[in-house]
């Protein structure tokens, strides 16, 4: 284990790096992995027991956006365009995170989990964007077709260390990709970016486990805030996170996905809404649900509990339509938007699907 020494702003004492043991990188608390059994018995739950639930009955309600839209936006506008994939206006400047548009979030086309709806913008319609940001390398956050769609309109991609080599070997320009640590950071156009660290794992197959690195991200642009989760479990290190570099104004964080099954790499609702606070976090907006069958939870129960723990504890949430901006000058809450995706369905006597 190494430490560095950070300059990014907020930052004025020794942290802790990621750890790379036996040539694969780990997580700085233990985590428990499932056996050989245990997987082979998800996988099959997964395949063959999944409730009908889990994928909406009806259509899921998307705001189209379009370039001149973006264009016009005021900064600091945020727009969710499917599960991990949100494009924030800073500086007047674009920034998107895990930039996902394939149908599929799966190595092949032809099968695994395909999306509830159409991206509310095309790739050629974005406009320029100055940075990608990456959080880690599973398929449902690293699109192959998508990066390589977006190497000639992007200036700059980011990523934890090893996702960036990737990159490169798909056709990225070395010098557009910068590869940082935990609790590295640089400037991109005055707006500053740490990758801080996230409790997860990483691999695109069966034989290159956790030989990239997972993170999350804290952007700083002026007195402006915001923290994007990635993947990840809920551990201590949202606190020093919080300490280091909040409060925020808006936390981007992983609502979906869960299970009681993987509880070391996926929060349920309730550490999320806690990892908000631990975070110093403003406005919540629930992302990674809405778009891809992940898990075994109904599609929709993310955003039932999260909305609901929040009133609860007084929280402010945001729950936009894809596509629809959220502006930190004039924040607001969002329709519960989902509700009307299945009982439309209902009121016209339709079974579901």
């Amino acid at each position: 284990m190494t430490t560095i020494s950070s300059s990014t702003p907020g930052s004025s004492r020794q942290v802790t790096s990621s750890r790379r043991e036996q040539g694969a990188y780990r997580n700085h608390a233990p985590v428990r992995r499932a056996g050989f059994g245990k997987t082979l018995q998800i996988f099959w739950n997964m395949l063959f027991h999944k409730p009908r639930n889990t994928r909406p009955a009806g259509a899921i309600p998307v705001q189209p956006l379009g370039r001149e839209q973006l264009l016009a936006a005021p900064n600091h506008s945020v727009f969710r365009l499917g599960h991990s994939t949100v494009l924030l206006k800073m500086r007047d400047k674009f920034w998107i995170t895990d930039p996902v548009f394939a149908e599929r979030a799966s190595p092949v086309q032809w099968a695994g989990p395909k999306r509830f709806h159409q991206p509310p913008i095309s790739l050629e319609e974005l406009p320029e964007i100055e940075a990608v940001i990456l959080s880690h390398d599973h398929y449902d956050h690293l699109d192959h077709k998508t990066v390589l769609a977006l190497a000639n309109k992007t200036r700059h991609f980011l990523t934890p260390l090893g996702v960036g080599d990737t990159l490169i070997k798909w056709g990225v320009p070395a010098a557009k990709v910068r590869q940082l640590d935990w609790w590295q950071g640089c400037e991109v156009q005055g707006i500053c970016f740490i990758a801080t660290p996230s409790q997860h794992f990483s691999g695109r197959g069966l034989f290159d486990g956790n030989q990239t690195l997972w993170a999350s991200w804290v952007m700083i642009d002026g007195p402006t805030r915001i923290f994007f989760s990635g993947d990840t479990g809920y551990f201590d290190g949202f606190k020093r996170i919080g300490q280091q570099y909040g409060p925020f104004d808006l936390t981007l964080m992983e609502t979906g996905a869960y299970n009681v099954e993987w509880p070391h790499v996926h929060m349920q609702p309730e550490q999320t809404l806690q990892a908000h606070i631990d975070l110093r976090g403003r406005w919540l907006l629930p992302i990674h649900n809405g778009t891809f069958d992940l898990s075994m939870h109904a599609w929709h129960e993310p955003f039932d509990r999260i909305l609901a723990l929040a009133w609860e504890r007084g929280v402010s949430i945001t729950t936009p339509l894809m596509g629809e901006a959220f502006e930190l000058a004039r924040p607001q809450q969002g329709a519960a938007w989902w509700l009307e995706v299945d009982a439309a369905l209902e009121r016209a006597g339709v079974e579901p699907a």
